[in-house]
Order: C-alpha cells, then sequence, then structure tokens
C-alpha cells in the first residue's frame, strides 16, 4: 500500500463538485486500500477521494466501531437536530472548530461490490458522513462556519504553519475527520 498526499487548502480539486463513480474494480479497491492507509497514517476518521486528487464520488471511513469502509455516490438527508462539535479535516492541517451538524442522517449509497445499501447513522458516525459528502461537493468544514469561526480557522491555521516551519517538523495530534 502506499500513503498519498492528502491535498490541503488552496487546491482547486477541494472545491470542485465530484463525478459520479461509475467503476467498481480492482483499480478502485487498490486506490481504497490505500485510501485507508493514508487515513490511519494521517491520522483521521474519513477521507474522501477529493482529497487524494480524485475528482470522484466515494470517501472511505472509520468511526472506531464499524472497522474501516467505503461508500461511493452518497444521497444524504439531515433527519434529526443538530448537533455542534469541534471538527477539523485533514485538508486544513492544524484548527479544529466547533462545527454544526444534524445529529442523525439518513444516507444511500454503494459499497465497493457497487451494491446500493441505506443506513441512519447518529452521533459521530453522521457527523463523519456530512463531513465527507461536503467534501464530494467542493464544500469545507470553514464553509458551514460564520464569519467569526472562518477568520478564527485562518488564524489558527496561519499559526499553526509559521510554528511547524520553525519547528521544521509536522506535530501529530488528535484524529481529524478528514
Amino acid at each position: 500500500m502506499t500513503i498519498l498526499r492528502i491535498r490541503t487548502l488552496g487546491d482547486p480539486v477541494l472545491r470542485e463538485r465530484a463525478r459520479p463513480l461509475e467503476r467498481f474494480d480492482a483499480s478502485l479497491r487498490r486506490l481504497v486500500d490505500d485510501m485507508m492507509e493514508t487515513m490511519y497514517e494521517a491520522p483521521g476518521v474519513g477521507l474522501a477521494a477529493p482529497q487524494v486528487g480524485v475528482s470522484s464520488r466515494f470517501f472511505v471511513y472509520d468511526d472506531g466501531d464499524t472497522g474501516p469502509r467505503f461508500l461511493a455516490n452518497p444521497e444524504l438527508l439531515p433527519i434529526k437536530k443538530e448537533q455542534v462539535k469541534e471538527e477539523g479535516c485533514l485538508s486544513i492541517p492544524g484548527p479544529f472548530y466547533e462545527t454544526p451538524r444534524a445529529l442523525k442522517v439518513k444516507i444511500r449509497g454503494q459499497d465497493l461490490g457497487g451494491r446500493w445499501v441505506e443506513m441512519s447513522p447518529e452521533g459521530q458516525l453522521a457527523r463523519i458522513f456530512q463531513h465527507e459528502a461536503d467534501h464530494l461537493d467542493g464544500m469545507l468544514y470553514i464553509d458551514r462556519l460564520d464569519e467569526v469561526g472562518r477568520r478564527d480557522v485562518m488564524r489558527q491555521l496561519r499559526e499553526h504553519e509559521l510554528t511547524r516551519e520553525m519547528k521544521g517538523s509536522h506535530p501529530s495530534g488528535g484524529r481529524s475527520l478528514t
């Protein structure tokens, strides 16, 4: 398996709507394995194809309970009240910020074999699905924040980058959503 380069804020692929996934073949399985390895190495709990430069509507995830999973061409519907929790992103390394998301969602998508599946997760898994689905639509978690929140995250990002440059290393920390 190969650790893939995670695209970061400013890369145009992160702002494009990804194309539907049509081929569920051996090359997809290899890419999914590489994405899982990259997600765990980062560390994160989800990783969308655009984050590794692939404009395709799928993501990998592991919420710690279900084990490593894959979902393609998701259709997501928020169905239960809001939760506001701290959220981060592998494509915005460093800052975390309280981000509103639905507490429960209904999601329909395709598994690695191309079969349609439906789930109604809540809590952390619902948050992961919403975060990853946003990536497939060219959105980042900072797009869900108010102006004050966006400014604060951008300030934290600049400070994080400056600290990293001064230290000459990549700090480790908690697991980002993606």
